[in-house]
C-alpha cells in the first residue's frame, strides 16, 4: 500500500459502528475503508452514497450491479475492488463461471443480452477511447428506465471512483475471491 492505515483507536468513534459491521459482514474490516477514514467527512459521504447504490431497493438487478462493479474494477485494475466484487458476483449467480468468463464477455455465451448491453454501456463509460453514443444511448432506453439508466449511471461513476482510488493507492487484495488469490500467486511467480 502507498499510504498507511490507522489503529482502529485513532478513527473517530462515529466511524466505528462502520468498521464493526463490516467486520461482521465480511470478517475482517476493508483497507479502503481504514484509508478513506483518515478523512472522516470523505468516508462518511462514500459511505452513503454507496449505501444508497448498494441498497435492496434498487432498480438494478443485483446480477447486473456486479457485473458492472467486477467489470469497472478489471478495467482499472484494482487488485482489492476485483477480489470482493467477484466474490459478490459468485455469490449472487451461484457459481464462479460468469466471474471467470467476464475478462472476456464478448466472446463467452455466459451472458444474455441485457447482461451484454450493461456491461458495453459500462465499458464505454470507464475506457477514456470510448464514449456512449446514440446508438447505444437508444438500446439503453429500450432495456431501461430514464431512472434505471441514472442509477446505472451513477453506480458505473462510484465504482470507477472506487477502483480508481484503491488502485492509485495500491490497496491489496483481501482474500475473499478465490480466482483473484489464484491471479495474484500466478504474477508472483512469474
Amino acid at each position: 500500500m502507498r499510504v498507511t492505515e490507522r489503529p482502529i483507536s485513532s478513527y473517530p468513534g462515529y466511524l466505528r459502528p462502520f468498521f464493526w459491521n463490516q467486520k461482521r459482514k465480511y470478517g475482517q474490516i476493508l483497507k479502503p475503508a481504514l484509508i478513506w477514514a483518515r478523512v472522516p467527512r470523505l468516508f462518511a459521504a462514500i459511505a452513503l452514497l454507496y449505501g444508497v447504490l448498494d441498497r435492496k431497493s434498487s432498480p438494478i438487478d443485483t446480477v447486473l450491479r456486479s457485473l458492472v462493479t467486477v467489470r469497472v474494477s478489471q478495467i482499472n485494475g484494482c487488485r482489492f475492488c476485483i477480489d470482493i466484487n467477484s466474490a459478490v458476483l459468485a455469490k449472487r449467480t451461484g457459481s464462479m463461471n460468469k466471474v471467470e468468463a467476464l475478462e472476456r464477455w464478448q466472446e463467452s455465451e455466459l451472458f444474455d443480452n441485457k447482461e451484454r448491453l450493461v456491461l458495453e454501456y459500462a465499458e464505454a463509460v470507464t475506457y477514456t477511447d470510448r464514449r456512449v453514443d446514440d446508438d447505444l444511448s437508444q438500446r439503453m432506453h429500450e432495456c431501461f428506465t430514464e431512472d434505471e439508466i441514472i442509477e446505472l449511471t451513477g453506480l458505473i461513476a462510484f465504482q470507477n471512483l472506487s477502483s480508481k482510488f484503491n488502485s492509485a493507492l495500491d490497496l491489496p487484495a483481501q482474500g475473499f475471491c478465490r480466482l483473484q488469490e489464484s491471479k495474484d500467486r500466478n504474477v508472483d511467480n512469474q
